[in-house]
C-alpha cells in the first residue's frame, strides 16, 4: 500500500511538472505574438509619421492631383484606426488601400520631373518603400507566431491547460487575393 502511495505521488508530481511546463510554453508563445505585433506597430507608426511629409512634398509639385493625395491621406487614417483597435481584418484592408494609394502616388509622380528630382521626395520615397518592405517581413513573422499560438492551444494536452487559463486564438494579418494583386500602372496614365 505504501508503494502505491509513492507511485501515485510520483505520478502527480510528474503530471504537475508537465502541466507547468505546458503553461510556461503557452505564456512564452503568447508573448511572442505580442512582441511580433509590437514590431509591426512601431513600423506602422513610423510610416504614419512619414506620410504627411510625403503628401506635403507632393502638394508643392502636384497641384491638380488632389484625388491621389486624398486617397493616401484617407488610407493613412484607416490604418491608424485599425492599428489602434488591433483589428487585423480592418488593418489588412486598410493596408491594401494605403499600398494602392502609394503605388498610384509614386506612379503619378513620374509625370512630374521636378518632383522626381526633388531630393526630399526621393528620400521619402526610399524611406516609405523601405518601411513597406520591413512591414511585409514583420507581418510574416507575426503570422508565424500567431499560427504557432493557435496550433498549440488546440493540441492535446495543451488544449486542457489553454482552456483552463483562458488562452485564446489570435487573428492572422492577412490580405485577400484581390488586395495582393499588383496595381495596373498603365491604367493610371490613361
Amino acid at each position: 500500500m505504501e508503494t502505491f502511495i509513492y507511485i501515485l505521488l510520483a505520478l502527480i508530481v510528474i503530471v504537475a511538472i508537465y502541466g507547468v511546463s505546458i503553461y510556461n510554453r503557452l505564456v512564452d508563445i503568447k508573448h511572442n505574438v505580442s512582441q511580433a505585433w509590437s514590431n509591426i506597430d512601431v513600423l506602422l507608426k513610423q510610416r504614419h509619421d512619414e506620410l504627411p511629409k510625403l503628401v506635403e512634398t507632393c502638394k508643392q509639385y502636384m497641384g491638380f492631383e488632389q484625388e491621389t493625395l486624398k486617397q493616401v491621406i484617407a488610407a493613412r487614417s484607416q490604418v491608424a484606426a485599425a492599428r489602434e483597435a488591433s483589428n487585423m481584418g480592418a488593418l489588412g484592408s486598410a493596408e491594401n488601400s494605403l499600398r494602392i494609394g502609394l503605388g498610384n502616388l509614386f506612379a503619378v509622380a513620374e509625370d512630374y520631373p521636378e518632383l522626381k528630382a526633388s531630393e526630399k521626395f526621393q528620400h521619402l520615397q526610399i524611406r516609405i518603400t523601405g518601411l513597406e518592405n520591413t512591414i511585409a517581413d514583420r507581418r510574416e513573422f507575426y503570422n508565424e507566431a500567431v499560427k504557432i499560438n493557435n496550433v498549440r492551444i488546440e493540441q492535446f494536452p495543451d488544449v486542457l491547460i489553454a482552456r483552463w487559463f483562458h488562452f485564446t486564438p489570435r487573428d492572422l494579418l492577412e490580405f485577400n487575393a484581390a488586395e495582393t494583386t499588383d496595381v495596373n500602372i498603365g491604367q493610371l496614365f490613361r
